[in-house]
């Protein structure tokens, strides 16, 4: 039997590595801060031309972001334990108020992500392509973007080999 060994490698993912975890990843974790309170939380997200969109429900994270508008976001990839990668970016919250910016914000998102859609969590403003006033049980659908001002990423790769 063949001793296997394995080698290891720990590094920085380059801006275009760090470009593509976000392009490819549609799950990521949005870090706010507001009243001395950090608050981080799951989002589907849609990465395109240096900004993060999105869409919640007027909740928690949306009132701390309209307090605060620098947030960090933080996307990963796992094949397993020793190979992964891991993007963090900083950027500013921006609202898309008008219904031009909503619609050109949602149909980015619809476009990327009605073709995965299995529940209503994810569903853009439960499925409508156009979103300005959506209400349910008190709470309105706010379409926003991340434009990204700063990122980093690093990444372990393992891999293993006979010594033959």
């Amino acid at each position: 039997m063949n001793p296997i060994k394995f080698n290891s490698m720990l590094g920085t993912l380059s801006g275009e590595q760090i470009e593509h975890v976000l392009r490819n990843q549609i799950i990521g974790r949005i870090g706010c801060y507001a009243a001395d309170e950090v608050y981080v939380v799951p989002v589907t997200y849609v990465f395109h031309e240096g900004y993060i969109y999105a869409h919640s429900k007027e909740g928690r994270k949306i009132k701390m972001m309209r307090k605060n508008p620098n947030v960090c976001f933080q996307i990963d990839t796992m094949e397993n334990m020793t190979n992964w990668r891991s993007v963090i970016v900083w950027g500013v919250y921006e609202e898309l108020k008008t219904e031009s910016e909503q619609v050109a914000g949602m149909k980015i998102m619809m476009d990327r992500l009605m073709p995965l859609i299995t529940s209503e969590s994810v569903r853009p403003t439960q499925g409508n392509a156009h979103p300005p006033e959506i209400i349910e049980k008190g709470f309105k659908a706010v379409a926003y973007r991340i434009k990204v001002t700063k990122s980093t990423g690093r990444f372990e790769k393992t891999s293993a080999y006979d010594l033959e």
